[in-house]
């Protein structure tokens, strides 16, 4: 697989000891199979970088695909509320918070490489707000598709960073990737806010229907 890590640096050898824990999946090397998305990230701070690329063997590694059949979007929602510092307190959303880290975080510890969704400013309100209450889970699973934003592969342990080898690397221009990362979120929310303000069907879920066990299991897989 060829992954691409958008920096303020070139990395030639990633670091397992590295990696911020509040990250959306905790501490790890973050990247993606798409370039033009790791040159955004890159440029996330408005001055040029890199985009390193990396091809990695994926080989006798274990990986957890949160997007895939065994995972709902709420396994996802508890681990992001787990690494990610900020959520509002004393009120639904610490409850939330509790309730999704108690009924459906996964314990990745055993796992080499995580992929899923990738929490970018315009999505963390996203999920900020389906925690609070004031959207559907339908609502989130269809924003967090918004703008195309694809997914994130993680390395977790130290058998991938092992398994990983530096390609090359290019210059990534902020005059042009900011502004497209810009363009995106800017895309990501105006969307958001046209579905956000339509109707809801009376089938649809709440954080609040989750937490008075009004919900099933088979109902989360359906979203």
């Amino acid at each position: 697989m060829i992954v691409f890590h958008g920096s303020e640096k070139i990395i030639r050898q990633p670091s397992f000891t590295k990696g911020n824990y509040t990250n959306d999946y905790g501490k790890g090397f973050y990247c993606t199979e798409d370039i033009e998305l790791a040159k955004e990230w890159a440029c996330k701070k408005k001055t040029n970088g890199f985009v390193n690329q990396y091809s990695i063997d994926l080989n006798g590694l274990s990986v957890c695909n949160l997007n895939g059949g065994n995972y709902h979007i709420l396994h996802w929602l508890a681990l992001l509320t787990k690494h990610r510092s900020y959520w509002q307190q004393k009120s639904i959303a610490e409850q939330a918070k509790n309730y999704l880290q108690e009924h459906f975080l996964i314990d990745i510890s055993g796992f080499d490489v995580i992929t899923g969704y990738r929490a970018d400013d315009s999505y963390y309100s996203f999920a900020q707000d389906f925690i609070m209450g004031t959207i559907s889970l339908q609502k989130l699973a269809v924003a967090m598709r918004l703008g195309n934003l694809g997914e994130q592969i993680v390395l977790k342990s130290e058998k991938a960073f092992e398994q990983i080898q530096y390609e090359c690397c290019e210059i990534a221009l902020a005059e042009e990737y900011y502004v497209k990362k810009s363009q995106r979120d800017l895309e990501a929310r105006r969307a958001y806010q046209e579905t956000r303000g339509s109707l809801d069907f009376s089938n649809d879920i709440y954080m609040i229907d989750i937490l008075r066990g009004r919900v099933s299991e088979d109902e989360l897989f359906l979203q």
